[in-house]
């Protein structure tokens, strides 16, 4: 039994962050150069991969819908909408009743600087996340339409050598990149020093994250007559890497292996859906953005936007998050043009917002992963009352 346990990727994972938190703590320059050359390369190799993820689970889910990939493609992007602009009604409505009662000092002044890499090693990817979906969905759809019998088998067998890549490439490496996360973390003074930061504005995020989690899980076990916490139970793994990584699309791989082991999600729909959702559904960064951004404004410019200036930032904001990249920080980057455009910030603004929201990136990205199980769940609901049938060989 303990073998089992110190062998799971969750201790792993878990064992990467405390090592890399106590390295960070004791670490010199010289020992940060290695550290961060090999964090460099790590997300270099994790980065490369994720495009072939996506395309080796996208497009064979596609073809395996057959006649109603297109359906089933518009019931994906309503509901990740849906989930992403309820997530900023529900901040918004928050910020309003919380952040005039705060009293929050928001200064990221004092933290050391990474050491330089001691050599940049460059790994492009053969196309960026946003084409592999778009390329995916068009393939997909493009192999259904021609009943292309011939490419529909290549996706499946490139299927195939994606998974292997994923178990024996990713999986090894997620603990070994998200310990060098946090030793350059812990080194900084982001964990120790920016402490009374953090915790102010994240714990009011977190506790907006976890009750957005479970209106979604209760919403999908609801709708699909499933119990969720046959999803929910297994997403532990996920969780933990999302909150190293920072990154949607850098944990695609955690997720998939997660998700597999409901059993209450179609198999189907979790190859379609779980990559699909990687990239457009950021509930808990839109979530914390909202909020963030009512935050920054109360503290630089002493009110908090009207309601009808943030409820035009977050409809539109819930469109700029269905195309904003699962990187870290990709949400707030995808939307700086909302943030300087409709609420009027100024570059000191601008750089306060993206410095809060660098503090708390991994919980945000946490909760988008954790949330794409519920809407899962939700996918194999309507498949199962609309009787689509289940395509697996």
């Amino acid at each position: 039994m303990m073998r089992k346990i110190l062998r799971s990727l969750p201790f792993k994972l878990l064992s990467g962050v405390v090592l890399g938190i106590l390295v960070g703590l004791a670490a010199n320059e010289a020992v940060m150069n290695v550290i961060v050359t090999v964090k460099q390369v790590l997300g270099q190799v994790i980065t490369f991969c994720v495009p072939l993820i996506v395309i080796g689970f996208i497009a064979p889910s596609i073809t395996r819908l057959g006649k109603n990939a297109s359906r089933m493609l518009g019931v994906a992007l309503l509901i990740a909408y849906v989930s992403s602009i309820g997530a900023a009604f529900f901040a918004m409505f928050a910020g309003y009743g919380l952040i005039p009662h705060l009293s929050i000092v928001s200064s990221a002044e004092g933290l050391k600087e990474l050491p330089e890499v001691i050599f940049q090693l460059e790994i492009p990817q053969i196309m960026s996340v946003m084409s592999a979906l778009v390329f995916s969905v068009l393939v997909g759809l493009g192999v259904t339409w021609t009943k292309a019998d011939r490419t529909a088998e290549i996706l499946e067998e490139f299927q195939q050598i994606v998974q292997q890549i994923v178990i024996k490439v990713i999986i090894p490496v997620l603990p070994v990149f998200i310990a060098c996360t946090f030793c350059g973390l812990s080194y900084e003074g982001t964990i120790t020093r920016q402490l009374p930061v953090f915790l102010k504005v994240i714990l009011i995020v977190m506790a907006g994250h976890y009750i957005w989690m479970a209106l979604l899980y209760m919403l999908a076990g609801i709708y699909s007559g499933k119990n969720p916490v046959e999803v929910v139970k297994h997403y532990g793994p996920a969780y933990i890497t999302a909150v190293g990584t920072m990154s949607s699309a850098a944990t695609l791989a955690v997720a998939l292996r997660c998700a597999r082991k409901s059993t209450v999600l179609r198999e189907d729909m979790v190859s379609f859906g779980i990559p699909l959702f990687a990239n457009i559904h950021l509930c808990g960064s839109v979530l914390t953005e909202v909020f963030f951004v009512m935050t920054v404004a109360q503290i630089l410019y002493g009110r908090i936007p009207s309601a009808g200036t943030m409820v035009l930032f977050c409809l539109l904001l819930g469109v700029f998050a269905i195309g904003a990249p699962g990187v870290p920080g990709g949400t707030v980057m995808a939307s700086l043009g909302l943030i300087t455009g409709v609420l009027l910030f100024n570059d000191t603004g601008t750089a306060l917002m993206l410095t809060i929201f660098a503090l708390q990136d991994s919980f945000g990205t946490a909760c988008n992963v954790t949330g794409d199980g519920a809407l899962t769940l939700i996918l194999t609901g309507y498949a199962e009352k609309h009787r689509i049938g289940e395509n697996i060989e």
